[in-house]
């Protein structure tokens, strides 16, 4: 079961997901505490970003699909 399904469509390629600081304490599989579940999540797909799998492979365009994207504050 994937605790993290509702966030990973928020979730963008390069290993960011935009969280609320909300104090919501919870805990991983391997015991760690997080602020909030989607800080934990957060941590979980950058780890699988960084590995070259996961949620980030899913999410990537293929290069013909790429768009240039300017993010404003």
């Amino acid at each position: 079961q994937d605790d993290c399904s509702e966030f990973r469509s928020q979730f963008e390629a390069g290993g960011r997901l935009s969280c609320t600081r909300e104090n919501d304490p919870v805990r991983d599989a391997s015991g760690k505490q997080h602020t909030n579940k989607c800080l934990m999540c957060a941590e979980k797909f950058k780890k699988e970003a960084q590995r070259g799998g996961g949620t980030a492979q899913r999410n990537k365009l293929p290069s013909s699909g790429r768009i240039n994207q300017v993010r404003c504050s």
